[in-house]
Formats: structure tokens, C-alpha cells, sequence
């Protein structure tokens, strides 16, 4: 691993076992499984395994979104896959998303099941499932697609680039720093000028494409993402934290935030089975 200036690539490259970040002991340049392991399945009709990262968190807030709406079908059960220990290379995940990440879920009430992976295709598959949460009006219908896959096309800046370099890379790097925090500080103005007319990101109403955003700008804003806020100076984008404050105080959000979350202190359920496992968690943070 070099630390100058004057790295040069090698003709072929070759994985460093050991390259500093917190996450080299799991990071490999090949797919599938590692161990055999079966996938957990509760008694509900959806199953799914996560951890609370944004990712995580969008999903199990769209699970909890659903039935504060009334949408008892939504019941599901939520196993905690760690993926410091590598749980999402277990050949159980992996039948599921070959592409070991999380979230993944599977909807038990088909035949045959439905696997899903990826959080926007499962943001997709529930709204439409259950008919909430997605416009009908084509003009919104089409501005909520357009934010949700801007939310897909644009994290990955922020997460993969300014978060890892900020905060888990082994030593700081001034240029990928200031690379990804140009471009973080760019999406959120977008983010904000957008708001500053609109209530919600696709108008009036609230959407998948808030829920898909929220973990990741609405947390970035809030302080509860890389310890950042002040390094962003994240108080100039007014309409984008009046924003990601409404949604904070959503009680779906509330209660989905903690799922599959083994740390902090608003709350920790590292396996989800019932509403009364989220109320007791609540309780006791």
C-alpha cells in the first residue's frame, strides 16, 4: 500500500490482504458463497435480511410505513445479517442476492417465492404489491421514478466515495476527500433547490423516493451519517433539513430506522419478528 504521491499501477493488479480499511478482512474480487449456511424464515410472509445501514434502513421503513398505513400484509419477519462477519456470503443469502448485499427479501406468499435484492427494485416491488406510496398521477408517478433512481445513481458518491474516504479509509487522502465532498456538497443543492418548492421529492405526497432518500441525505443533514455535519456545513441547505425533520418524526420512520440495528441510541432490534419487538426496543433505549 502506498502513501505517495507516486503510485503507479502495476501491469496486473493483485488484491492487498491486508489494505488498512475496516472493511479489507471481507472485501474480495469474487462473487458467491463462502459457507453453507440456510437463510433463516419466520412465520410471516415476508421475509427479509439486512442490517441498518441507509440501505438497510430504507426498506424496513417502508415495511413499517405500510403498516402504520393498514397494510397488515406487510408483516414481516427481519433477520440481522452482519456483514463484518461475511453473514451475506452464507450460501443461504447468496441463493437470494447473488450479489451478496444487503438488503435482501424474499416474499414467501408467491408461487413460486419472489427473491428480491437491490433497495429500489424492493421499495418498487412493495409499493406496487400493496398499492402505497407510489403516485398514480403519470407526471408525479414519473418525478417519484426520477428522485428514486437519482437517490440510486448518487449515493454511491456519497457513500462508497465521501464516506469511505472521510471516514474508513486507513489514512486521509486530500484528493479523493476533496473529490467526494465536492460532489456530496453538489447533491445536496440539488437536493435543497428542489425542496425549497416542493414538499415531498415527488410533490405533495409522501413517497418511495423519500424513503429511499431520507437514510442517506436526510440522516447526512441531521448529524447521524459519518460525523460530518459541520465538516459539510450542512445547515445552508434550509429546505433540505426542514425536510429531512418532518420525516424524522414519522413514526415509520421511527420505528424502521432501528431495525437490524445493533448500535446507537435511538434504538437497537437486531431481529424483527413483531410490532411488540420494535415497542419494547423504543422503550428500553
Amino acid at each position: 500500500m502506498s502513501t505517495t504521491d507516486s503510485y503507479t499501477p502495476p501491469e496486473v493488479w493483485t488484491q492487498d490482504e491486508d489494505d488498512g480499511n475496516k472493511w479489507a478482512s471481507i472485501n474480495r474480487p469474487v462473487s458467491g458463497a463462502t459457507h453453507d449456511k440456510t437463510r433463516n424464515v419466520g412465520e410471516h410472509g415476508l421475509q427479509l435480511y439486512s442490517l441498518a445501514t441507509p440501505n438497510g434502513q430504507k426498506v424496513t421503513i417502508m415495511l413499517e410505513e405500510l403498516l402504520a398505513a393498514g397494510v397488515n400484509e406487510a408483516e414481516y419477519d427481519a433477520w440481522l445479517i452482519n456483514i463484518g462477519e461475511g453473514d451475506q456470503f452464507s450460501s443461504g443469502f447468496v441463493d437470494v442476492n447473488p450479489n451478496s448485499k444487503i438488503p435482501a427479501m424474499v416474499d414467501t406468499t408467491t408461487s413460486p417465492e419472489t427473491k428480491l435484492f437491490e433497495s429500489g427494485s424492493i421499495l418498487v416491488y412493495l409499493a406496487e404489491k400493496f398499492g402505497k406510496f407510489i403516485p398514480t398521477e403519470p407526471q408525479q408517478r414519473t418525478a417519484c421514478f426520477n428522485w428514486l433512481f437519482w437517490q440510486v445513481g448518487s449515493a454511491p458518491y456519497l457513500g462508497g466515495g465521501f464516506g469511505h474516504f472521510y471516514s474508513y479509509a486507513p489514512y486521509p487522502m486530500e484528493y479523493p476527500i476533496n473529490r467526494f465532498t465536492m460532489e456530496t456538497k453538489r447533491q445536496l443543492d440539488v437536493l435543497d433547490k428542489h425542496l425549497a418548492k416542493n414538499a415531498f421529492m415527488a410533490g405533495d405526497e409522501f413517497s418511495i423516493a423519500d424513503i429511499a432518500i431520507w437514510p442517506w441525505y436526510g440522516n447526512l443533514v441531521l448529524g447521524n451519517l459519518y460525523d460530518a455535519a459541520i465538516f459539510l456545513q450542512v445547515h445552508e441547505y434550509k429546505h433540505l433539513l426542514r425536510w429531512a425533520q418532518k420525516i424524522e418524526q414519522r413514526e415509520g420512520v421511527k420505528r424502521g430506522r432501528i431495525v437490524n440495528k445493533t448500535w446507537g441510541e435511538d434504538g437497537q432490534l437486531p431481529n424483527r419478528h413483531s410490532a411488540s419487538d420494535i415497542d419494547e426496543a423504543l422503550a428500553n433505549k
